[in-house]
C-alpha cells in the first residue's frame, strides 16, 4: 500500500537516481513537491540512512547511499506503471529515438565546426544556426513530453527546465548550451535520458549513448 508519505520518498530517491548529487532547488524542479513537504521527506530520508546531505567544496547537495538504493528498488516495486502510463511511455520513447539522434548531433555542431576545428563561440552567426536547430528540437521534444506528462507528470516537467535552459543560451549564456554541472541544456536531457530509462525498466543499450 503505497501513502503519501511513501510516495513523496519515492519521488526524491527517484530524482537523485537520476540526478547523482542534487541541490534542494534542483530536487524542487525534479520532483514537483512543495518546499515543506520535500523538506520534511528530505530530513526522513536522512534520518533512516537513504540520504546523506554533502556540504562544503564546489558543490553541496543531497545525494542517495547504497541503502537508499535499496529502499528505492523496494519502493519501485509498489509503483508499477498503469496500462495507460505504459502505453504513454512507450510512445514517448518511441518519438525520443530520433530527436535524440538529432540532439546529438546538434551537440556536435555547437563543439566542433564543419572543418572539424573547435567552435570557440566568436562567430555569432554560425552559433546563431546551431541555436536555431535546437530550438527545432525543443519543439518536438516539448511536444512529446506534454503528452507523456499528461500520465506522467514526473517526465512533463522536463519541459519547462528545458525551455529555461534554452532561454539562456538565447540570451548569450553559451554555457547554458552544454556545460557539465551547469543545469545546462545538455545536463537536463541527460536526466530526461535517464529517468526515461528508469521509468520503462529498460538498460541503457548503444542507441542511448
Amino acid at each position: 500500500m503505497t501513502t503519501k508519505t511513501s510516495t513523496a520518498e519515492f519521488d526524491v530517491l527517484h530524482a537523485l537516481k537520476v540526478k547523482g548529487l542534487a541541490s534542494d532547488e534542483a530536487l524542487a524542479a525534479l520532483t514537483g513537491l512543495a518546499s515543506d513537504t520535500l523538506t520534511a521527506t528530505v530530513d526522513a530520508l536522512r534520518e533512516s540512512g537513504f540520504v546523506l546531505r554533502r556540504e562544503g567544496g564546489r558543490i553541496s547537495g543531497t545525494m542517495i547511499t547504497p541503502a537508499g538504493r535499496e529502499e528505492y528498488e523496494r519502493l519501485a516495486a509498489e509503483f508499477v506503471l498503469g496500462d495507460s502510463e505504459r502505453v504513454a511511455v512507450g510512445t514517448f520513447h518511441e518519438a525520443f529515438g530520433p530527436i535524440n539522434g538529432d540532439f546529438k548531433r546538434i551537440c556536435s555542431a555547437w563543439q566542433v565546426r564543419p572543418d572539424e576545428t573547435p567552435n570557440d563561440h566568436t562567430d555569432p552567426d554560425y552559433d546563431a544556426s546551431v541555436v536555431a536547430e535546437l530550438g527545432e528540437v525543443h519543439e518536438r521534444v516539448s511536444a512529446a513530453l506534454d503528452a507523456v506528462g499528461a500520465d506522467i507528470p514526473r517526465l512533463g516537467r522536463y519541459s519547462a527546465r528545458l525551455s529555461v535552459a534554452l532561454q539562456k543560451v538565447r540570451d548569450g549564456d553559451t554555457a547554458a548550451f552544454a556545460r557539465p554541472m551547469y543545469d545546462s541544456y545538455h545536463d537536463i536531457w541527460m536526466e530526461l535520458h535517464q529517468d526515461l530509462l528508469l521509468t520503462s525498466g529498460r538498460e541503457r543499450g548503444a542507441g542511448d549513448e
